[in-house]
């Protein structure tokens, strides 16, 4: 089963603690921090659009994009309504396609530890042809020592009708931490088990401050907190073919 497949319908429930609001702060202090024009977004590995939904409640316009359909089906679901909907591509992040430029592109919840090496400097080679000259890349990763550290841990999460399992591992070789997750969901008096796997990819910030460079990306930071990095850059002046 693919990563998030049985995953998407209890995403949100499982991950109800996240502070959206707190993140979109983040973004909005950087837009403005910067002083340039911030109008249009990117929602890169939007997941189930709860980011997209706040952005877009604070006036930006949105396009998101997600390699999973399931996923995606609960961000439509949970953006219909809004005055200015964002616009939904089912789009693996290092193929990404857009129609045109952006003012800003954000990664919101480790979405960026998702990627391979491979996929990454994929994605870097076609993320620079969709950013505005100027434009900010903003994202956050989970540190590399904080995943090493989960190697052999076992969480749960449940409620009443809802039980997931999963076992960290972590593979020195991928130098990544591999999970597979459990999902049993209570169906009347039984119970349905599904399984899914997934792989957060330990990336050193040095070098992908090496490799951003490497892409025309500059003004690299990285500030951490607590077990997660913040991160941020901007694409460089020069020009891109689309």
């Amino acid at each position: 089963m693919s990563c998030y497949e049985a995953l998407a319908a209890y995403y949100d429930r499982l991950t109800a603690d996240v502070d959206y609001r707190g993140f979109a702060d983040r973004y909005e202090a950087a837009f403005r921090a910067d002083g340039g024009e911030y109008h249009l977004l990117l929602d890169l590995c939007c997941g189930t659009g709860s980011m997209s939904l706040e952005m877009s409640r604070r006036g930006y316009e949105l396009i998101s994009v997600d390699a999973s359909e399931q996923m995606l089906m609960e961000a439509r679901e949970k953006c219909t309504g809004l005055p200015v909907p964002p616009l939904f591509l089912m789009q693996d992040a290092a193929e990404l396609d857009l129609y045109g430029t952006v003012d800003a592109a954000f990664c919101s919840l480790e979405g960026m530890n998702y990627l391979s090496p491979e996929q990454l400097e994929a994605l870097l080679r076609r993320l620079p042809c969709f950013i505005r000259p100027g434009g900010l890349f903003l994202f956050d990763l989970r540190a590399p020592d904080y995943l090493k550290g989960l190697d052999g841990d076992t969480f749960v999460d449940e409620d009443e009708d809802l039980l997931c399992l999963w076992r960290a591992d972590f593979d020195t070789e991928l130098d990544a931490l591999v999970y597979g997750m459990d999902i049993f969901t209570r169906e009347g008096r039984l119970w349905r088990r599904r399984r899914e796997e997934h792989i957060e990819y330990a990336h050193d910030p040095a070098r992908l401050a090496d490799l951003f460079a490497a892409h025309g990306f500059t003004d690299f930071t990285s500030e951490e907190a607590g077990d997660r990095l913040y991160l941020s850059c901007r694409r460089g002046e020069a020009s891109f073919p689309v």
